[in-house]
């Protein structure tokens, strides 16, 4: 398994003291700014917040990147 694998982790569920249980959870973009996007976790249940993730602008280019790399290595006769 490579590095890049394990570069962007998203969470999908997360503790919520509010309802004192892991549950679900949905990312918001919280905010954007020149060189980081920040996002908040709410609670599907309650609609709390229980946590953030920021984004750098140089990990959002890497992931770019490499989404670009993998979109021309499929052959064209796979995309019809």
């Amino acid at each position: 398994m490579s590095q890049q694998q394990f570069e962007n982790f998203t969470a999908s569920t997360l503790y919520c003291e509010k309802c004192q249980a892991t549950t679900p959870v949905r990312e918001k973009l919280l905010l954007v700014l020149p060189d980081r996007e920040i996002f908040d976790y709410l609670c599907t249940e309650c609609g709390s917040s229980v946590g953030q993730r920021e984004v750098t602008a140089g990990e959002k280019m890497m992931t770019e990147a490499v989404a670009g790399r993998n979109r021309k290595g499929v052959p064209l006769q796979s995309l019809r």
